[in-house]
């Protein structure tokens, strides 16, 4: 059986400010406003920046007043950590079994 990581995700993720904005998403729902302060980023850079993560099912929006707050999804974080703790045991198993495929 193969395992797959979710390599879309992955590359979502793998942007410094993205993962930052996770990140900070892990300890508290944050504002933009809020996000901006924490990463020095500007606006227009931050709001592109959560964008990808909405669309990628990373965060959640909960509108308040004029304010936009966003909040992690954990249940996205922990499929794709799922994924490769499998990938890991597959790795141990085949380790363990010491499976080599020959050469040519």
């Amino acid at each position: 059986m193969m395992t797959s990581v979710d390599t879309d995700l992955i590359r979502v993720l793998a942007d410094p400010l993205r993962l930052r904005i996770v990140t900070l998403l892990a300890h508290e729902t944050l504002c933009t406003t809020h996000l901006v302060e924490e990463t020095g980023a500007r606006q227009t850079n931050l709001s592109n920046h959560l964008r990808v993560l909405r669309e990628a099912g990373v965060v959640d929006t909960e509108p308040c007043g004029r304010y936009t707050y966003y909040k992690l999804r954990p249940d996205v974080l922990e499929t794709l950590a799922g994924s490769f703790a499998a990938l890991a045991q597959t790795a141990r198993t085949t380790l363990a079994a010491e499976t080599k495929r020959s050469c040519p």
